[in-house]
């Protein structure tokens, strides 16, 4: 299972509800859906940011990421990275810099 960092933000042309109490409905479920997620271990840190834009951190395989994201739409606007956490990170850069090493001496 994988790590993701996701970024998302309020898509401004998506078809809000403009009455207060649809929206404050609507909004609801939105919350209802991340804390069940929570709930389940799915996301494993959800913040806001001052702009009203936001994160979450969650573990998934990349297809249900995606089907996450989905889900949302047209509502947010997603930016997903996969984390490679950093001591598989130092691994792989480390493996990478001696091949390169090895190269040059050819």
């Amino acid at each position: 299972m994988a790590r993701f960092l996701r970024l998302w933000r309020r898509n401004p042309l998506a078809p809000w509800p403009r009455d207060p109490v649809e929206f404050s409905k609507f909004m609801e479920k939105a919350i209802a859906a991340i804390d069940d997620a929570i709930k389940k271990g799915i996301i494993k840190e959800y913040g806001y940011f001052l702009d009203g834009s936001g994160y979450m951190i969650s573990e998934a395989e990349a297809e249900d990421s995606l089907r996450t994201s989905w889900q949302y739409f047209p509502y947010y606007e997603w930016e997903i990275h996969e984390i490679i956490p950093y001591e598989k990170g130092k691994e792989i850069l480390r493996a990478i810099m001696k091949a390169q090493i090895e190269a040059a001496k050819k």
